[in-house]
């Protein structure tokens, strides 16, 4: 049920005068007071029903809009929607909008306005119109001359008629609007401050007389810029001949147009389809005065939108029929222009976007990624920035992680090196007697040559057999020196292929008098083929040299059937893999200690630091190994050292 049902309803109920009887009346039986009530509920309701039609049989108020032009012009589109969103219409004041053409300049003269006025009256005799309204100043003219035999006494509201017409006429009371003045002027300064290049100024014109008004209007305005450009005109021209002098232009020229309705040719059409041919012939920019422009291939111009238009005069069409008197109504002086420009004709000559004032309206821009996505991509922004902070933090993180590794790398190298110095201090005595051995063979050797000497007589070939020997245990020694030489230096870990019999070769020899000042055997199972391994063998010999001490330790107090160490130089080779372990036949390692046994500072030993089983586990894991401690079957340990075998001579990689 609408408002105005329910108001007819109620307004009903007020006049029945059933609401005062109830109060008029001092006591009433409950009964009959429930009747009441009940007639006054089925009256509304029948109210309610016929109120609707009552409603619609209302008179409602008509305005009728005469547009000067035809039909189809796109300034009377803009103009018509104003008016139709501003008028205010609903249920309880309908409001119905009639529109006439009179298709001026196509049509004209006195006999043409007879008829079209007797077509009028004809036509809205049965719905004459409350308010009219003029679009134009063909209409606005044609209504005051029929004004008083076509609808006497109805005002008039004018729309898009130029000042200085208006104030040629002597309007009635009731005529009211809002006039408009176009600054030609106006559009063409801003053109020639956005081309300064510009050393020609185009003014072109039909041949109606409509555009004949408009040429002697821009010839008169044209004076202003005679000394600052040359002024052509190209007017009552064929468009064919139009097109040619624009392509003809070169780009120190600006054109300024309103159009033409007719040209040279008598083709008829509109002021926007001829500004549509002009601006697709041109080479240069090309101006308008006409909000209906925007959007043909012109650039803009100071303008008045007819849509403004429509929507000021919608205002005083409402304001009259609420009853206002023309008279009484508060008008602006002049309907308000602004600069109206096509973005992408901006772009497409080149004009920055930062000469354009900031109170133009601007048309077809394309918003920017962040004025049509803005809180998508602050978010995105913000997302970007946060991971590139990460991003940074992690490879700071990534770049001290790697310092710090070279810093434990560098550490890990000199623990070793410490490590196999303290293996050199511990094998001191050994190597001693080692390199005794040879030097005092030399050294009876020396002696015994030295007594044939002086004893005379032909001994070369004992004396031949003297020096073989010599130069025989001078070589040991010196092998035995650069073994402990290079297991002792100082060298930068490098990953090579090497043979791990030789290996095993340099480590007996080294670990041979140790055993022998201990009164223990060590036994050494070569493989029974060359075996390549990759890695550092500097390093790879200390592991060894270090694990068959432990084991030499182990047994000490054992009798003496278990004194022995046993190397097994390969036990298995499969997946790349050789494995090298070396038992003792001690006591074994406690089932408490094996899985701390390769744990820094961890030993069993009274004396012992911890650090050489920590340091062979960091040795092998570098060399992508793997090292096991168990305690072997029959009693003692074992220690299997597990590493990957090389198919090349020389293998290149990260220093292990």
């Amino acid at each position: 049920m609408t408002d105005a049902p329910m108001a007819l309803v109620c307004a009903h109920i007020r006049a029945t005068g059933i609401t005062a009887s109830y109060a008029r009346r001092p006591a009433t039986s409950p009964g009959r007071l429930v009747g009441a009530r009940i007639a006054a509920f089925l009256l509304a309701m029948l109210l309610a029903v016929l109120a609707p039609p009552l409603l619609a049989d209302a008179p409602s108020r008509n305005v009728l809009v005469i547009y000067a032009n035809g039909r189809l012009l796109p300034a009377n589109f803009q103009a018509d929607g104003g008016l139709r969103e501003t008028i205010r219409t609903s249920s309880a004041r309908p409001v119905s909008i009639f529109d006439e053409f009179l298709d001026a300049p196509n049509f004209g003269g006195d006999a043409y306005a007879e008829i079209i006025a007797n077509y009028l009256r004809e036509k809205y005799a049965s719905r004459p119109p409350d308010v009219v309204v003029a679009a134009g100043s063909e209409a606005l003219s044609f209504l005051l001359q029929q004004r008083s035999t076509l609808f006497p006494g109805v005002p008039l509201v004018h729309l898009a008629i130029p000042l200085p017409l208006l104030r040629s006429m002597h309007l009635p009371r009731d005529v009211v609007g809002v006039p408009v003045e176009y600054d030609f002027s106006l559009t063409v300064e801003q053109a020639l401050r956005w081309h300064p290049q510009a050393r020609r100024l185009v003014l072109i014109t039909g041949a109606s007389p409509w555009d004949r008004e408009w040429e002697a209007r821009l010839r008169r305005e044209a004076t202003r810029f005679s000394g600052r450009v040359t002024v052509e005109f190209l007017a009552g021209l064929p468009t064919d001949a139009v097109r040619r002098r624009l392509q003809e232009l070169a780009g120190d020229a600006v054109v300024f147009t309103p159009g033409y309705f007719v040209d040279g040719d008598g083709h008829h059409g509109t002021p926007r389809q001829s500004v549509e041919a002009i601006a697709a012939a041109a080479a240069v920019p090309v101006y308008g005065p006409f909000s209906s422009f925007i959007g043909s291939g012109v650039v803009g111009g100071y303008l008045h939108t007819f849509k403004d238009m429509g929507r000021q005069a919608g205002g005083i069409v409402n304001a009259l029929l609420a009853g206002s008197a023309p008279a009484s109504l508060q008008l602006p002086a002049l309907m308000p222009n602004s600069l109206q420009v096509d973005w992408r004709q901006l772009r497409r000559w080149g004009i920055n976007a930062d000469a354009v004032p900031d109170d133009a309206v601007i048309d077809f821009r394309q918003p920017s990624l962040l004025e049509r996505y803005r809180a998508e991509t602050i978010a995105a922004i913000v997302a970007l920035l946060l991971q590139a902070g990460l991003i940074a933090s992690l490879l700071f993180e990534r770049r001290r992680r790697r310092r710090a590794e070279a810093a434990v790398h560098l550490q890990r190298h000199e623990l070793a090196h410490a490590s196999r110095l303290a293996i050199a201090g511990e094998l001191t005595g050994a190597i001693a007697h080692e390199i005794n051995q040879p030097l005092a063979a030399i050294l009876s050797n020396a002696d015994a040559a030295d007594l044939m000497l002086e004893s005379g007589g032909d001994r070369s070939n004992e004396l031949r057999q003297i020096l073989t020997d010599i130069r025989r245990d001078d070589l040991r020694a010196s092998a035995i020196i650069q073994r402990l030489r290079a297991l002792l230096s100082r060298h930068q870990a490098e990953r090579q292929a090497f043979e791990l019999n030789a290996v095993l070769d340099d480590v007996a020899s080294l670990l041979r008098g140790e055993a022998r000042r201990r009164q223990l055997r060590i036994a050494f199972k070569h493989a029974m083929k060359p075996v390549m391994v990759a890695g550092d063998r500097i390093q790879i010999e200390q592991v060894l040299i270090n694990l068959i001490l432990n084991a030499m330790d182990a047994v000490v107090g054992i009798a003496d059937d278990r004194r022995t160490t046993v190397v097994v130089a390969v036990e298995q080779i499969a997946d790349g893999m050789v494995v090298v372990s070396v038992r003792d036949r001690g006591p074994g390692i406690a089932v408490e200690h094996l899985p701390k046994i390769f744990d820094s500072f961890f030993s069993t030993k009274r004396d012992g630091m911890g650090l050489g089983l920590s340091i062979a586990r960091t040795i092998v894991d570098a060399h992508a190994g793997r090292i096991v401690a168990e305690n072997a079957a029959g009693g003692g340990a074992r220690f299997q050292v597990e590493l990957p075998t090389a198919r090349l001579p020389l293998l290149t990689a990260a220093p292990a």
